[in-house]
């Protein structure tokens, strides 16, 4: 089993055309602070570790760094003696996108509002992998919360791009059948684009 880290998980998944959030993974100050100028704030900091799976809970994710509390948050991560990933913070809804090998269906495909609150929430839709643009659709149609997709109070998500996402991963294991896991949480909409901030990858 070979488990990635986020920064390798996001490597591969730009490779095979994917858009995913500009970022460096830094050795020092120095290189989080000209990258941090270089892609304007607000920015991210992460922990990169192949042993923390959840980051919020494990305080290894500080969002909403302004160029004024960028010293301070990179000190209060690099006590922790890990590398530190900087990206450039973008605004929109978090979706999560999701694959799993099953010994009896193969590889499933899962879709759902992601971030914080994905295990909270439980709004998700699932399908056996790969998929077509009919069967992208009715799991976004199968979401309590898709009216957030189609616009709500003024707000509207790009759902071309978000059903090009997901059709895009059901086909990986056609490429790679020994995925056993694959995260995106999350994959970040906006009206224009859909980037992705986080990912987790594990091939048997």
């Amino acid at each position: 089993m070979k488990i990635l880290t986020e920064v390798e998980a996001e490597n591969f998944l730009e490779k095979e055309g994917f858009k995913v959030v500009k970022r460096k993974l830094t050795k020092n100050y120095k290189e989080a602070e000209n990258f941090a100028y270089k892609v304007s704030f607000p920015v991210v900091l992460k922990i990169s570790s192949r042993n923390i799976l959840h980051k919020t809970e494990n305080n290894a994710l500080i969002l909403n760094i302004t160029k004024d509390t960028l010293k301070k948050s990179y000190q209060k991560l690099a006590n922790k003696k890990e590398k530190i990933l900087i990206q450039k913070q973008i605004p929109g809804e978090s979706l999560i996108m999701g694959i799993k090998k099953d010994p009896t269906f193969k590889h499933t495909l899962l879709v759902g509002f992601g971030g914080v609150l994905t295990e909270l929430i439980k709004d998700t839709s699932l399908r056996i992998t790969p998929i077509n643009k009919k069967e992208a659709k009715e799991m976004l149609e199968e979401l309590k919360s898709h009216p957030l997709i189609d616009g709500f109070r003024g707000k509207k998500l790009n759902k071309e791009k978000i059903i090009e996402n997901l059709i895009k991963v059901s086909k990986l294991p056609e490429k790679y059948p020994n995925i056993k896991e694959l995260d995106i949480n999350p994959l970040i909409v906006s009206e224009k684009e859909a980037t992705i901030v986080d990912a987790r990858i594990i091939f048997e």
